[in-house]
């Protein structure tokens, strides 16, 4: 089959959960068409190489703020801009289709890349988008605007499970979606477990957009020395391969996939950012973390505050973080752990995209 895969740019996160789904499909013998850009589409080139056609598609603005009031002025402000944009996908992939056949259509966060002629799927772990100060009326009317959008889809991709292990109330208890429409196939991380031994106390992987990706590498580099133990840092920039040693801490620019895997699984203790696909990706090796949500950023603040009342990660706000001091408490905690991981959920995925 002939397959167009869109995925977003909103840091690394959905990028790197596809690169599983892609890499089977690619086994399983489809021709494949990858839609992104910016550092994602960079790390999906160089992840993939010439296996794949790329397409450099732009994506609309992801909107950050410092408080509640900050993040709906700003996203009022973005909103005109965000659906230009996804009315401009829409139009694009028809413009596409009419010059070039497609058996089906997958998209990671790109809401406009869809098509009724063909069948279509969405990957999300944002079923329900939250609003600020968890607003009862204004995330009924957000669950309201993803179905509009999903309805005509064949199937919603859920990377979690049924029992809710991992995303919360962004792809549980929901209000409007149908249950038929959603697929819950478990963990999608870029990483799996392997038996390394731990012989790496801190693994901090930095990501996400600017201008806060900058922010907390700066977090991180001031308080680097009072960390105990071996810790090794990437920084998430694809842009770069060079390697900063700072006191006994070796800085990455970036990690490919393999290494950032192995770093995972000789960690005892890993800090980063809860965005989804970290999330899953700590639960997919099972680690101890310390997760520091962005600020303003309402799915991470929720995610963090959510494992940390589970007592499974120790979540640090970053205006207060003190690393070795979290790092201390994360170790008396449970861990992630998954039910389903990423070898199981990427068979089933696949096996939804082959039946349409």
């Amino acid at each position: 089959m002939r397959i167009l895969y869109a995925i977003g740019s909103w840091g690394l996160g959905h990028a790197a959960r596809s690169l599983p789904v892609l890499e089977a499909l690619q086994a399983d013998g489809h021709d494949l068409t990858v839609i992104s850009s910016g550092r994602a589409l960079l790390m999906l080139r160089r992840e993939l190489g010439d296996r794949c056609e790329f397409l450099d598609w732009p994506h609309f603005p992801h909107t950050v703020g410092r408080s509640a009031a900050a993040l709906y002025a700003r996203t009022a402000v973005a909103l005109p801009a965000m659906l230009r944009v996804m009315t401009w996908e829409r139009q694009a992939t028809r413009t596409l289709l009419r010059r070039r056949r497609f058996d089906r259509i997958v998209s990671d966060n790109r809401y406009g890349v869809q098509d009724p002629a063909v069948p279509s799927f969405h990957v999300t772990n944002n079923v329900r988008f939250l609003a600020p100060g968890r607003v009862a009326v204004l995330e009924w009317a957000l669950e309201a605007f993803n179905y509009a959008w999903f309805r005509g889809l064949r199937r919603v991709i859920v990377p979690d499970t049924p029992e809710d292990a991992l995303a919360g109330d962004l792809a549980h208890r929901l209000r409007i979606f149908p249950s038929r429409l959603l697929a819950y196939v478990g963990l999608l991380s870029p990483v799996r477990a392997r038996d390394t031994g731990q012989d790496l106390d801190v693994f901090i992987t930095i990501s996400g957009p600017e201008p806060q990706r900058s922010l907390l590498e700066r977090l991180v580099r001031s308080q680097l020395a009072s960390i105990p133990g071996k810790v090794v840092v990437t920084r998430g920039r694809p842009e770069g391969s060079d390697v900063e040693r700072v006191g006994a801490v070796d800085v990455h620019d970036f990690l490919g996939r393999k290494h950032q895997e192995e770093m995972m699984n000789r960690a005892r203790v890993i800090i980063g950012r809860p965005g989804f696909s970290t999330l899953t990706s700590v639960a997919e090796v099972e680690r101890k973390a310390v997760f520091i949500p962005t600020p303003g950023q309402t799915e991470q603040q929720y995610l963090a505050a959510f494992h940390h009342a589970r007592g499974a990660i120790y979540a640090a706000p970053q205006a207060r973080a003190r690393l070795a001091d979290a790092i201390d408490a994360a170790v008396q905690r449970s861990g992630l752990t998954a039910r389903v991981k990423t070898a199981e959920a990427v068979r089933r995925v696949v096996e939804l995209i082959r039946a349409g």
